[in-house]
């Protein structure tokens, strides 16, 4: 995983229905690698996800270092996490995390920032977080907003 070429996938992408979770193993092996780039391992999105499952970063990261699939991954998570949650629970988590907008004028203040200064002030379509993510990481890589 080399994140100094490609963007992680989007924090949408679901790894047994969690949101964050594909994305934040995308920057975890690239950190291992030593090709993390301008992403951060364990950062805000990434303790959203390990809150909510109660997964130790660092116990996450020795069993990335064994070179374990997203799979056998997802079955360490649930074996390992304090949180156990019903799939219901998992599904509404991940709702809620991918429609989440910024609830104050600090954080909109911040959202409007970077959607100007990836080109995308006047777009209106983009609300949520994970629209600025997914903006941030196609512009990064070459695309125009």
């Amino acid at each position: 995983m080399n994140l100094t070429q490609r963007p992680p996938r989007s924090p949408r992408v679901r790894l047994g229905g969690y949101v964050i979770l594909p994305r934040m193993l995308d920057k975890c092996r690239a950190e291992l690698a030593g090709t993390l780039g301008e992403y951060n391992y364990n950062g805000p999105l990434d303790q959203q996800f390990l809150r909510f499952t109660g997964t130790d970063p660092e116990a996450l990261k020795a069993e990335v270092a064994k070179g374990l699939g997203d799979g056998e991954l997802l079955a360490w998570i649930t074996a390992h996490a304090t949180h156990n949650r019903e799939p219901w629970v998992i599904a509404q988590w991940s709702t809620f995390r991918e429609s989440a907008v910024p609830s104050d004028n600090e954080s909109r203040e911040h959202m409007n920032e970077r959607l100007a200064s990836n080109g995308a002030a006047a777009r209106d379509d983009l609300a949520t977080r994970f629209d600025a993510l997914d903006l941030d990481d196609y512009v990064a890589f070459g695309g125009k907003a």
